[in-house]
């Protein structure tokens, strides 16, 4: 089962990571867009739709790496309080009752809209001169096809941890808590243990977020107050 999750994850993690450069295309785009419609006074008609279309890739690919990592906005008042075993479950439910039929949903319209678009050559009617967008619809099934794939790893994960009582470790990534401690280090304002403080805090909240209880996060803050008491003891 293990095996089969990493090998998802992997696939997810590079896809994400090979669509992410869509940021630089889009990011271009805008730029070369907004130096001819002011300072060369000649905008172009179809870019409206271009850009759209590829930040809407880009949103959607990036979906089965999201959830990969975990990150994905959840609702976790009541969530964090609750051990492994009882997130697992929860989130096992969650999965066959709502995900599983949504994503199925998803693919299942994503293909008869990309097929009525292929069919009719479709092209954009929100500007002038409206690009096809066909190819742009098309993502849509497949999008939901790598995030239904990793769906499937999701379930065998948390089918794990039932099993363990313990959280499979995930594909890890530069993150947040990774700008924290760069901007920290370099800092001349924030000494050594400041630092270090910060981070613990930062590393116990970044674990609380990605499937770890409240109780767990407990024990961090329990084990760092213990270590500076006896870094206090030492002369």
């Amino acid at each position: 089962m293990q095996s089969i999750y990493r090998t998802i994850d992997e696939i997810s993690y590079w896809t994400g990571k090979a669509f992410a450069w869509l940021i630089v295309a889009l990011t271009f785009v805008v730029s070369v867009e907004v130096f001819k419609r002011y300072i060369l006074n000649a905008p172009t008609a179809w870019i409206f739709d271009f850009n759209n279309m590829l930040y809407g890739t880009l949103f959607m690919m990036c979906g089965a790496y999201t959830l990969a990592l975990a990150g994905h906005v959840r609702a976790d008042f009541v969530y964090i309080y609750l051990k492994p075993r009882a997130q697992a479950a929860l989130d096992l439910l969650l999965y066959l009752l709502f995900f599983l039929p949504g994503i199925v949903g998803l693919i299942y319209a994503g293909y008869g809209y990309a097929a009525d678009s292929w069919r009719i050559a479709e092209h954009s009617n929100i500007t002038a001169e409206g690009p096809p967008v066909y190819h742009f619809k098309t993502v849509i099934p497949i999008a939901g096809i790598f995030v239904l794939i990793q769906g499937i790893a999701e379930i065998a994960r948390c089918i794990e941890c039932i099993r363990t009582g313990q959280w499979p470790a995930r594909l890890e990534d530069v993150e947040e808590i990774d700008v924290i401690d760069t901007q920290l280090s370099h800092s001349a304002y924030v000494d050594e243990e400041s630092r270090r403080v910060a981070m613990e805090g930062a590393k116990a909240i970044d674990e609380a977020a990605r499937h770890r209880s409240v109780m767990e996060e407990g024990v961090v803050h329990e084990m760092a107050i213990k270590e500076d008491k006896d870094q206090e003891k030492k002369p």
